[in-house]
């Protein structure tokens, strides 16, 4: 008998499922969140990725991927004229019939599949609650060390963590935003936690965590949203068979 192969799901009804599953119309964003780009009627293969540039479409075309779920799209909030780079991501996807459907903040803050409840589950975070726009925030089991947290952040997202030391040696009481979250430093001092862990650092903000007497730990921007994606497509492939990939273009940011 041949193999048996998982019948194509429509992309209106997928599309659907994602708008509804991820809340996408709850939500205020600067990106265009949902289908950016249509494709293919029929979608048998995911790809998903942090970032829409021109490598990652044109590597997801070339795996043969219907659908490319990404976290960073191609419009934010503003039109942009089809000209340059933006005009060739544009083309290369229509070029390979990809569809691009894009979640920023639904996928950030998604209680199953978003980038700070995965990360707060790898770190096996109790008592988790919201925080912030889209973060979360908990307890770890046991207490350890700063340098601990950070050695096992680094583990899971494999990015050299930069820390700021501006709280206690032994930490118990850890906030996540994933990706741009520096300007909550403050915000989590406040709250009573002893150390907040977000992507990327601003100058702006460089002296909060010393100043506000708490933990700042940046995992990379790019790096703490790397769960998310890869989450949903997994959720994509249980609930509908669909075979998927992850590809990997990191920025080092």
């Amino acid at each position: 008998m041949p193999p048996m192969t998982t019948p194509p799901v429509p992309r209106d009804h997928l599309v659907r499922w994602l708008d509804e599953y991820l809340r996408t119309s709850a939500f205020r964003d600067k990106s265009l969140n949902g289908l950016q780009i249509e494709g293919r009627e029929d979608i048998r293969r995911v790809a998903v990725a942090v970032d829409a540039s021109l490598r990652t479409i044109e590597e997801a075309a070339d795996s043969g991927a219907d659908l490319l779920v990404t976290h960073h799209g191609l419009f934010w909030g503003q039109p942009l004229a089809l000209t340059g780079p933006h005009r060739r991501r544009v083309k290369a996807a229509l070029d390979a019939g990809l569809n691009l459907y894009v979640s920023h903040l639904p996928l950030d803050a998604h209680p199953e599949v978003g980038n700070n409840a995965v990360l707060a589950q790898a770190l096996s975070l109790q008592d988790v609650e919201p925080f912030g726009l889209v973060g979360l925030r908990g307890e770890l089991p046991i207490p350890m060390t700063l340098q601990d947290l950070a050695d096992r952040l680094q583990k899971l997202t494999g990015e050299i963590c930069l820390v700021h030391g501006g709280g206690p040696g032994e930490v118990r009481r850890v906030g996540l935003t994933s990706g741009s979250g520096a300007g909550e430093i403050p915000e989590a001092a406040r709250a009573g936690l002893d150390t907040f862990i977000t992507g990327e650092p601003e100058h702006r903000y460089f002296h909060d965590s010393f100043e506000y007497g708490i933990n700042a730990v940046f995992a990379g921007h790019y790096e703490t949203e790397t769960f998310g994606v890869r989450a949903l497509a997994t959720k994509l492939e249980d609930t509908f068979g669909l075979p998927w990939q992850f590809i990997h273009v990191p920025t080092g940011l």
